[in-house]
């Protein structure tokens, strides 16, 4: 069960094309929806735009059902799926760098090459400051490891973590997507702001 296509039909160097090809598109689709505008991006945290919030929901809900359906199918195997350990209190932090970030420079890193590649200054900077990040986090990382080690959950998911199905809780996260969306239209209502 998976990968959909056998080695021996694509090998090793086809796969790094097509990661290639696929990731060009991704730009593209980024750039076309307009998220590499960072009032856009910064919309979503002051309420006058949410279809950052719209499209990501919608593409998790994507993924998500189309691993269920693949699964359902024999097509995948979903306990070959690595999952990330969780370390609480290190993912909170991190969570919240990440978001000040994201308000602060009106760019998530996916968005800033994408904003980059047709030459916005700012998100040059602000990839800029992505590489430092990293390299201070490495650098620093001996006096921070047993913080970052801490509180370790192992690799989980929330639908163990509640005792419920995969379909139970992609029906929840379908559920709490539709809310966001209409929260998200009431905050756009509030907060109108004039085309940026």
């Amino acid at each position: 069960m998976g990968p959909l296509v056998p080695q021996e039909i694509i090998g090793a160097n086809w796969n790094l094309f097509i990661a290639f090809a696929v990731g060009i598109g991704f730009g593209f689709v980024l750039e076309q929806a307009g998220f590499s505008s960072s009032r856009k991006l910064a919309g979503m945290f002051y309420g006058y735009d949410t279809v950052v919030l719209k499209v990501f929901f919608t593409g998790a809900i994507t993924a998500m059902l189309g691993l269920l359906f693949f699964s359902l199918f024999g097509w995948i195997d979903l306990n070959l799926i690595y999952v990330n350990p969780t370390f609480l209190g290190s993912a909170i932090v991190g969570g919240i760098i990440m978001g000040a970030g994201f308000i602060i420079g009106g760019f998530c890193p996916g968005t800033s090459v994408c904003a980059a590649a047709i030459g916005k200054i700012d998100a040059m900077v602000f990839i800029g400051g992505i590489f430092l990040g990293i390299f201070f986090f490495a650098e620093g990382f001996p006096l921070i490891k047993d913080f970052y080690m801490s509180d370790s959950l192992g690799p989980i998911k929330v639908s163990d973590v509640l005792g419920i199905s995969g379909g139970v809780m992609a029906f929840l996260v379908i559920i709490a997507a539709l809310v966001m969306f209409k929260l998200g239209e009431l905050a756009e209502k509030k907060w109108p702001r004039e085309a940026y």
